[in-house]
């Protein structure tokens, strides 16, 4: 009998690869759950431990800022430990700080599980996000990255919702201990099926600094800063912008968070197919458009609450674009180098984090009005250096 071969490629992942990038998705939810979850439950922490909430609003900043200078830090010491025991730890460490938050009876002990936490975030987010490129052939990048992706796109879709539904009905150690009994069920998944994960070359501190003097790398970085910047500006300060449409219907924010988070599924999705047609360029920079209209067109509609789901859930939809586009950039421009490239893309990320509660509560001291605007102007700035790296328009 004649065989015949396929003459097209083959476009499905297997099963195993599929299996392992859906756990560092599951991984990179609980992490982002858990960095998110806090921003809903602000009020009900302030009263409780005495104190306001743009100080309780602080852990979130300590929270990224201990991610972003621990990252490149553990992608350089720690860069001959092997991929499934630096994920393991990580995760298990994000349980212990999760579990010691939920304990807390002061801003003390409370700061301290975010920082313990945030060390376990580290350890894990940039090897979880190397992880998912060096497990698939180049053409697949896009959708491996995607389905990585969906973790942080799943935490803003249902765990931050969920998280502040189960705070508002049992309180938010509860919603606390929720997260950290996921995490540590994940820390033995991990630990079980994270085989087979390729290791990164080790680099010195210095090699890695040096990728940042590559024009095009330094520059997406820094768009990634301005890129998370501006949709955490708006996420973060949702209650105060919807204030005017939440006031005839409280209680609806949760249902405006889930019709944007439930988009932004689909927009990472979306995004990952973009990419590996189009190109990470052209991935990011239409989502960084679209970002800026849905910014633009909300700043009339925050009194009118059917407009003001539609556009958040438009939001979720276009808003991924430039996370998968920016990852498939960066291995794009130095491949060999992208465990290294990679590492950066998290500390940019949280960066971004730490940042926005800082450029947000500045916007909201002039009024509920200018957050939108700032967040307009941080993916506008994003657009500009993304576009400054002059990278080629062509598919990954």
């Amino acid at each position: 009998m004649t065989s015949i071969k396929r003459s097209y490629p083959d476009h499905r992942l297997s099963a195993p690869v599929l299996a392992r990038l859906w756990v560092l998705a599951l991984a990179l939810f609980v992490v982002s759950t858990n960095a998110f979850v806090i921003a809903g439950v602000l009020p009900e922490l302030a009263r409780e431990f005495g104190t306001s909430t743009a100080t309780v609003a602080s852990s979130i900043t300590w929270y990224a800022a201990v991610v972003a200078v621990a990252s490149p830090l553990v992608a350089t010491f720690l860069a001959r430990v092997p991929r499934r025991a630096l994920l393991t730890v990580g995760m298990g460490l994000v349980a212990a700080g999760t579990a010691v938050t939920a304990l807390a009876g002061g801003m003390e002990l409370f700061t301290a599980g975010r920082v313990l936490a945030a060390l376990g975030g580290a350890a894990l987010v940039p090897p979880a996000t190397a992880a998912a490129p060096s497990l698939v052939e180049p053409r697949h990048r896009g959708r491996a990255i995607a389905i990585v992706a969906f973790g942080f796109a799943g935490a803003m879709a249902f765990g931050s919702p969920l998280g502040a539904g189960v705070a508002a009905l049992a309180g938010w150690r509860v919603s606390l201990w929720a997260i950290a009994g996921l995490a540590v069920i994940l820390t033995v998944v991990i630990g079980v099926t994270m085989t087979r994960i390729p290791q990164v070359a080790g680099a010195r501190l210095r090699d890695r600094v040096a990728v940042l003097g590559d024009r095009r790398i330094l520059l997406v970085l820094l768009s990634m800063v301005c890129f998370i910047l501006s949709f955490n500006v708006l996420y973060v300060f949702s209650a105060d912008v919807l204030a005017p449409a939440l006031e005839e219907a409280p209680g609806v924010l949760a249902a405006v968070l889930l019709a944007f988070g439930v988009a932004t599924l689909l927009g990472t999705w979306l995004g990952g197919q973009l990419v590996d047609r189009s190109g990470g360029l052209r991935a990011t920079a239409l989502g960084l458009l679209g970002m800026v209209a849905v910014y633009a067109a909300l700043e009339g509609s925050t009194a009118f609450l059917p407009g003001a789901i539609a556009l958040y859930a438009a939001w979720g939809l276009v808003g991924m674009s430039p996370q998968v586009g920016i990852q498939d950039l960066l291995v794009a421009a130095k491949p060999k180098e992208a465990g290294i490239t990679l590492s950066w893309y998290s500390t940019a990320m949280y960066v971004g984090i730490a940042l926005a509660p800082v450029v947000g509560g500045a916007a909201l001291t002039l009024g509920p009005w200018a957050v939108p605007l700032a967040a307009m102007a941080a993916a506008l700035l994003a657009l500009a250096f993304v576009v400054g790296g002059r990278w080629r328009a062509q598919p990954a």
